[in-house]
């Protein structure tokens, strides 16, 4: 599918790998639409792509049902839905403190996993009435942000495992019952990504943690994302399965 002209939906848009995709995106001629908590840098970039911004918590259900309906709105049904919102976590089950506070556990699955399921399934709904468009007779395109900590999760990452294991479990099923619409569901699991998530490591820290990938033996840069969401959203051919971006990084326990 085509991104020109289309419009897109990109959850947690305003930084890391949902901004470079939102860049992307716009650069294609796609009318893109930030939806994030963090409002202010979501205007800010929005304004740079000449896209909309809409502050919007993906785990609540109306909240995010009004944001796709103002995005439709403004630049009509969303063919491209991509979900990098989510939060990172890392914490023992059982630590010095006793075992890890449940309530953490379930926000952990709540963003991640929930949040993505709720976004999926409203972009859905507004994808299904819209005509078939391409050789391949397509109505849109679903694009999910797993880890490969959901392969391979280290000590202190059972709820971040557990919330991108989720999402990786469910893109199959969502990718079947979807096609008989004409809508593809996929999902990109990253490795070392150089995020804001990142920023507050030394100079020296981030070096050593690209040399612990195969190759390139650095981070991967939010673009080469980017780069990938764009592949699939232009090859009618991938749908259902789950891609790694990882330069062949293996994660040890620690």
């Amino acid at each position: 599918m085509e991104i020109n002209t289309f419009a897109a939906i990109v959850t947690g848009g305003a930084s890391g790998m949902g901004a470079a995709t939102a860049r992307m995106l716009s650069k294609q001629g796609g009318k893109v639409a930030l939806l994030d908590l963090n409002i202010d840098a979501a205007k800010t970039l929005a304004a740079e792509i000449k896209g909309i911004a809409i502050h919007c918590d993906v785990t609540n259900a109306e909240n995010v049902e009004l944001a796709i309906l103002t995005a439709e709105k403004e630049h009509g049904p969303a063919r491209i839905c991509v979900n990098c919102a989510g939060i990172v976590h890392s914490k023992r089950m059982v630590n010095q403190q006793g075992p890890m506070p449940l309530d953490e556990f379930r926000r952990v699955i709540e963003i991640n996993l929930i949040g993505t399921f709720n976004v999926m399934r409203l972009a859905a709904k507004a994808m299904i009435p819209l005509l078939p468009v391409g050789s391949s007779d397509e109505r849109g395109v679903i694009i999910n942000t797993a880890s490969i900590a959901a392969f391979e999760g280290q000590i202190g990452q059972t709820a971040y495992s557990a919330s991108k294991g989720g999402i990786i479990s469910l893109t199959l099923p969502a990718a079947r019952e979807l096609a008989q619409f004409g809508i593809r569901v996929m999902t990109i699991a990253p490795g070392l990504v150089n995020t804001p998530m990142f920023g507050n490591l030394s100079a020296e820290v981030q070096k050593t943690l690209g040399t612990s990938v195969p190759f390139p033996k650095r981070l991967a840069y939010p673009e080469e994302f980017a780069l990938l969401v764009q592949h699939i959203i232009e090859n009618a051919m991938l749908n259902g399965e789950v891609i790694r971006l990882d330069g062949a990084l293996r994660m040890q326990p620690k």
